[in-house]
């Protein structure tokens, strides 16, 4: 599916920040695949525009509730299973890919617990349970401006991969 873009509200948007930037894109494809992430309407979207939905997906999770809510809100698969470590590598966030690829290594060990269906109480326990992403998140926090930065500055690099930019 074509993605079209005006390019006047790319212009005003990258006056206002990266976030702003590149929200023009993830827009777009929310509105493309009606904000859901299945096979169906992955479908709609090429690898390029894909990896930039799954960045911006990574971040509100990991911002909201951590990789345990990332995982228990059914993302586990669709950011460990694909290569969007790879990607973000690709795109210049190489340390937000090595990070990426360590919560992966504690992903697989422990898919089967990380994603099966809880109460909240055993919810809120799996943070105790899976200490092991603390660090990580931090370290999230630490390189997320740096991530945003080199994802925007590749998007804006190969803007042709993301969208059809029209006059």
């Amino acid at each position: 599916m074509e993605i079209k873009i005006n390019e006047s509200e790319l212009i005003e948007a990258s006056k206002e920040g990266v976030d702003e930037f590149l929200a023009v894109f993830i827009d777009k494809y929310k509105e493309v695949t009606k904000g859901e992430v299945t096979a169906d309407t992955m479908a709609q979207l090429n690898g390029y525009q894909n990896t930039l939905l799954a960045f911006e997906l990574f971040r509100d999770q990991i911002s909201e509730g951590g990789f345990v809510q990332l995982i228990q809100n059914g993302y586990g698969g669709y950011i460990f299973d694909n290569p969007f470590a790879k990607s973000m590598r690709v795109f210049g966030a190489s340390k937000l890919s090595k990070l990426i690829y360590k919560a992966k290594e504690v992903y697989d060990a422990n898919k089967k617990n990380l994603e099966k269906e809880t109460t909240e109480e055993e919810f809120y326990s799996m943070y105790v349970d899976f200490e092991i992403f603390d660090d990580m998140e931090e370290e999230f926090f630490e390189i997320e401006e740096e991530s945003t930065n080199a994802v925007a500055h590749y998007v804006d690099d190969h803007l042709d991969q993301f969208a059809t930019i029209v006059k």
